[in-house]
């Protein structure tokens, strides 16, 4: 019997019963879309942030400290470098999936032959290497400084064997010089000279425009510093920094057993940062703070603005169903009023109100599911150019949602329908 009033319920009032179950699916489908991209998107935001540059520089101990002191910058200022050898092992770390791209730097002081001095920077550009671990990598300045823009040119291909006396010029010196693509500039080093035939002018907008960028054993050969490097700029994947990593970056010495292993285990810049210092001998490796800071005060917003919007469609959506389930309830207040007539009890009364919603809920609730995971998609796609994962845990996230808004839009309806009096109603008061 009671099912079958139940499904009297839907044949009688099938308009206001789609209603309701559109209305739970409009905020569901907007709590999966948001909560999905909320617990996917710390990735997607960081690696869109890639594109703006390094986030971890590692250079010599001694320099650093140096630097710390007297605001002495770099390795060639205090004689101290870093071994071009062990580049790969930073791709060792228990991070290394989280390392996106890196790329070493030498600076040579030369001449020009016009008697003024300049920069000549060695680097990666799209450096392919054989890693320790037997995988292969493809990195540099490439895709490290993808925001310069190429005036003239084209960027340097390390795989094309006519690159190698190649250089990328900045446009404050190309316009002092008047250089053009397929020039040759002449500089003279330390140890021995070089001509180098323009293959891009660049504009960086900072101090690099100033400067001459070559493969890194040109710059290296110029000051006879076979196997030297002055710094490594490293881009990584990190987790928003806490209480814990804070800690940890004053002194992990600090941590207990428990703590060190969860800091260690997070992909906290911090920790990254620790972990290259330990293959790569006597570095320093710290976070740029501009960047990492940046990043994860993105992530926070982004996250937060994803919770405000499901919280303000949920919220929409209980409105939505307080007023159908009143009117509802309103229309059939005789029908009510003659089950508490014969004998029905608030209880049974209740429980039958409740179970045509959560019933109508549940379908809209599936249907909501099923949308939202759409609109993820299309977000993740207009976004971040990639589909987004949709977390095992948004499926019960969404169910508890979607039954605590049906319980709460409600509750007027059942309230009503408890003060209900069936001889008011039988005698159409």
């Amino acid at each position: 019997m009671f099912f079958r009033m139940v499904f009297g319920t839907f044949v009688r009032q099938w308009k206001k019963m789609l209603m309701i179950a559109f209305t739970i699916a409009l905020g569901a489908s907007l709590a999966t879309a948001m909560l999905s991209v909320m617990l996917d998107v710390g990735d997607k935001v960081n690696q869109e942030l890639k594109a703006y540059g390094a986030n971890i520089t590692v250079v010599p101990k001694q320099s650093s400290v140096l630097d710390d002191l007297y605001e002495i910058e770099g390795g060639q200022s205090t004689g101290t470098y870093l071994r071009e050898d062990e580049l790969g092992k930073i791709k060792t770390i228990f991070w290394a999936f989280n390392i996106v791209d890196y790329a070493p730097f030498i600076s040579a002081r030369a001449t020009l032959d016009d008697g003024s001095e300049v920069t000549v920077v060695g680097s990666w550009f799209n450096h392919h290497m054989d890693l320790p671990t037997g995988e292969q990598l493809d990195a540099g300045m490439n895709s490290l400084r993808s925001w310069w823009e190429i005036k003239e040119g084209a960027w340097l291909n390390e795989q094309t064997a006519e690159n190698e006396n190649m250089a990328m010029v900045g446009v404050e010196l190309a316009d002092k010089l008047d250089l053009h693509v397929g020039d040759p500039v002449h500089v003279i080093g330390t140890v021995q000279d070089a001509t180098y035939t323009v293959a891009g002018i660049f504009d960086a907008g900072g101090d690099e425009d100033g400067q001459i960028f070559v493969p890194l054993d040109s710059a290296q050969a110029l000051d006879d510093l076979d196997g030297c490097i002055d710094s490594i700029e490293v881009s990584a994947l990190t987790t928003p920094d806490n209480e814990l990593a804070q800690k940890a970056a004053k002194d992990p010495g600090s941590l207990s057993i428990s703590q060190y292993e969860t800091w260690y285990c997070t992909a906290y810049v911090s920790s990254i940062c620790f972990q290259i210092q330990e293959v790569i001998t006597d570095s320093v490796a710290s976070a740029v703070r501009q960047v990492a800071d940046s990043e994860g005060e993105i992530l926070e917003k982004t996250e937060l603005l994803m919770l405000l919007i499901t919280i303000l469609s949920m919220i929409g959506a209980a409105l939505g169903i307080c007023n159908l389930v009143t009117a509802s309830v309103m229309e059939r207040s005789s029908e009510i009023g003659l089950m508490k007539a014969i004998g029905a009890h608030n209880g049974a009364v209740t429980g039958l109100v409740l179970t045509e919603i959560i019933i109508t809920a549940i379908i809209g609730g599936c249907v909501g599911f099923v949308v939202g995971a759409g609109f993820a998609q299309i977000i993740g796609q207009t976004v971040f150019s990639s589909s987004i994962t949709i977390q095992p845990m948004v499926i019960p996230l969404v169910a508890v949602l979607v039954v605590l808004v049906t319980l709460i839009g409600s509750m007027p309806a059942v309230r009503m329908l408890l003060h209900l009096e069936p001889a008011e109603v039988l005698h159409g008061r």
